[in-house]
């Protein structure tokens, strides 16, 4: 007796075994990607005249990524950091960032550290509807108003004003208020970003300029700048240097005699801790812009002792910048903007991170992080601090309150300024 149902169900068992295993096989491929590191990439200043910023940038996303995955990762994958050195060379972001995203193709970029070398990263991060977290640069998107861009130094709205405003607010409060101002910096797109802030400032507040100039990049004698200026007599001095000029214009200064009521104001590298060692007392007086400072109401921010211990023991091993109060906590951040942003939206997709990251107010060991225009902080908080009381090069010195001393803005304010700069010089 023919028995037709016995074939079909012999199929039909095969085609449930064939089924359950490209669903089981299936299943482990999701597993699989589901698994695979969420790749975060950036170029950075390893070498070069930033490097001295960008080694320590580098160890604090490093750490972050670590403190990520020790808690899992983010959306069940853990974070992977891809990363080359930019050489402090603007001519080698398009390379990089071309690499990164076609060759590694990475989930998320952020900007290298500064100005110059988040320049040429706008054009690609905005051909490619890239969602881009920037690394202390100044003014970069002032131009391209790109809405998916967001800095995390705290310029402020009005960037360009941002490194100087609180300098010419400190002057125009002394009395008698200085009359005259020379301004001078190198012919870089940072420098050229604040002068012109600077100039703004010196009509607003009333002020008389007497210099104004620029020097190249490559300048390495800044004693005839420094006898120029001391010719016109200014009452006040705004500079805005890169790291190399910031410490040659300063050693000119001071072998020279500087105008007896000289602040300073934009000076990149001042915050450097090889750099503060190495100037030592020659840095009393000197007012300059800073981010971050070992006062009462920094130390004071959710989980940011942490973070420089843990810093603090890692930078000794690497061989970088000792203490990270300038930059690290910020390059920190940035990894917790970034995630608060992925687990949010629960995705990858750019344009939702996008929007996340321009309506929400952020957590981070900074203080609390709210994005406004132009990917810029909604309110300001560029420091002003003086050097004061600084006896030797001693690193210890510099690990706690009292040697740079907080001026502006006012609710962080630790102390007073000593003016004119003869008084406190010594």
């Amino acid at each position: 007796m023919k028995q037709p149902w016995r074939p079909r169900v012999l199929i039909g068992v095969v085609i449930s075994f064939v089924i359950g295993a490209v669903v089981l096989a299936s299943a482990g491929m999701f597993v699989a990607r589901a698994a695979d590191p969420i790749k975060i990439g950036f170029g950075m200043a390893l070498t070069g005249g930033l490097s001295a910023n960008g080694k320590p940038a580098l160890l604090a996303l490093q750490i972050w990524k670590d403190d990520i995955n020790k808690k899992g990762g983010l959306l069940g994958r853990p974070v992977e950091l891809v990363f080359y050195d930019d050489q402090t060379n603007p001519a080698t972001v398009p390379g990089i960032y071309s690499k990164l995203l076609d060759v590694d193709k990475v989930d998320i970029v952020t900007s290298g550290y500064g100005t110059n070398l988040i320049a040429p990263l706008m054009p690609i991060a905005m051909e490619r509807k890239l969602m881009i977290m920037g690394i202390f640069g100044l003014a970069n998107n002032e131009k391209y108003k790109y809405p998916n861009y967001f800095q995390i130094s705290p310029n402020g709205p009005e960037p360009e004003t941002s490194t100087a405003l609180g300098f010419f607010e400190l002057a125009a409060r002394q009395n008698p208020k200085p009359q005259t101002v020379a301004i001078v910096g190198a012919d870089a797109e940072y420098p050229q970003n604040a002068l012109v802030g600077a100039r703004e400032l010196i009509k607003k507040f009333g002020f008389k300029t007497v210099y104004d100039k620029t020097y190249p990049p490559s300048t390495t004698d800044y004693t005839p700048i420094v006898r120029a200026i001391k010719a016109t007599n200014p009452d006040v001095v705004f500079v805005a240097s890169y790291p190399p000029d910031s410490v040659g214009m300063l050693r000119a200064a001071h072998e020279g005699g500087a105008p007896a009521q000289a602040l300073r104001g934009g000076m990149v590298g001042l915050m450097f801790t090889s750099i503060m060692t190495s100037m030592g007392p020659m840095l009393n007086g000197v007012v300059n812009y800073d981010f971050w400072a070992p006062e009462p109401t920094f130390l004071s921010m959710p989980g940011i002792k942490e973070f420089l211990k843990e810093y603090q023991a890692r930078a000794e091993k690497a061989g970088v910048d000792p203490l990270g109060y300038y930059l690290p906590p910020y390059s920190y951040a940035t990894g917790q903007v970034l995630a608060q942003a992925i687990e949010a939206t629960k995705g990858l997709d750019q344009q939702k991170l996008a929007d996340y990251i321009r309506t929400i107010e952020f957590n981070t060991i900074v203080g609390k992080v709210k994005f406004g225009k132009n990917g810029e902080w909604a309110k300001g908080r560029t420091l002003m601090v003086q050097f004061q009381k600084i006896q030797g090069n001693g690193i210890d010195q510099f690990r706690g309150p009292g040697k740079k001393v907080v001026l502006y803005p006012d609710e962080f304010k630790s102390g007073n300024i000593v003016y004119p700069y003869s008084a406190a010089k010594n």
